[in-house]
C-alpha cells in the first residue's frame, strides 16, 4: 500500500509558474513509478510526466516538454511537478500516481497502469 499525499498548486496568470509535489509513504527509490496526471473537464486523466525513481529516467506528454520538470528527493520521498510558461490550456486538476510498474508501462503515462493515487490539486491559469 502506498499513501500519496499532494501538496502545491493554484491559480496564476499565464506565463507564470507552479511547484505541485506529492509525498510518499514509503522509500520512493525502490524502484517506483511516480506521474502525475491531469484531468480535462468531462475526460478521462491524461498523462503529464512520469519518473522512475531508481533510475532518475523521465517522460512528458509532448504538450509539456520544456515547460514542466518532474524531479524527485529521495531524502523526503518526495517527487515534484515544476510547471513554467503555464497556459490557460493547463487548467485542470493534477493527479499524483504511483505504482511499481516497468519503465515501460511506466513512460506509457496510461491512468489504468496505476494503483495508488494522491486526493487531486486544482490548477488555474488565466490569461
Amino acid at each position: 500500500q502506498v499513501k500519496l499525499v499532494q501538496s502545491g498548486g493554484g491559480s496564476v496568470q499565464a506565463g507564470g509558474s507552479l511547484r505541485l509535489s506529492c509525498a510518499a509513504s514509503l522509500h520512493i527509490s525502490s524502484g517506483l513509478c511516480m506521474a502525475w496526471f491531469r484531468r480535462p473537464p468531462e475526460k478521462e486523466r491524461e498523462g503529464v510526466a512520469a519518473i522512475y525513481t531508481a533510475s532518475n529516467m523521465t517522460a512528458y506528454t509532448d504538450s509539456v516538454k520544456g515547460r514542466f520538470t518532474i524531479s524527485q528527493d529521495n531524502a523526503k520521498n518526495t517527487v515534484d511537478l515544476q510547471m513554467n510558461s503555464l497556459k490557460p490550456e493547463d487548467t485542470r486538476m493534477y493527479y499524483c500516481a504511483a505504482d511499481f510498474l516497468s519503465t515501460d508501462d511506466c513512460f506509457a503515462l496510461v491512468a489504468s497502469n496505476f494503483d495508488y493515487w494522491g486526493q487531486g490539486t486544482q490548477v488555474t491559469v488565466s490569461s
